[in-house]
């Protein structure tokens, strides 16, 4: 009984001890993903930011041509 139990506890220290490895091993691969994974999340927010500027000038154009009445129709085209 005593040598199975003596077995039990190797096998778990080995085990253990391959789990702590491997963690080890892991952190630098977790370290990349999250930095590019904030990398990632800057330049979409960069994108999003650039996106509602570009929306924001275009709503100017279609604000001006729908002020500029008379001269053309073209405030039914933008808007």
């Amino acid at each position: 009984m005593e040598v199975s139990l003596e077995r039990e506890c190797s096998a778990l220290g080995g085990l253990f001890h391959q789990i702590i490895l491997d963690m080890k091993n892991g952190t630098p691969l977790w370290e990349d993903f999250v930095a590019k994974a904030t990398k990632l999340h800057t330049c979409l927010r960069a994108t999003l930011q650039a996106i509602a500027a570009y929306l924001d000038a275009f709503q100017k154009i279609a604000d001006a041509a729908t002020n500029a009445r008379g001269k053309r129709n073209t405030a039914n085209t933008l808007s």
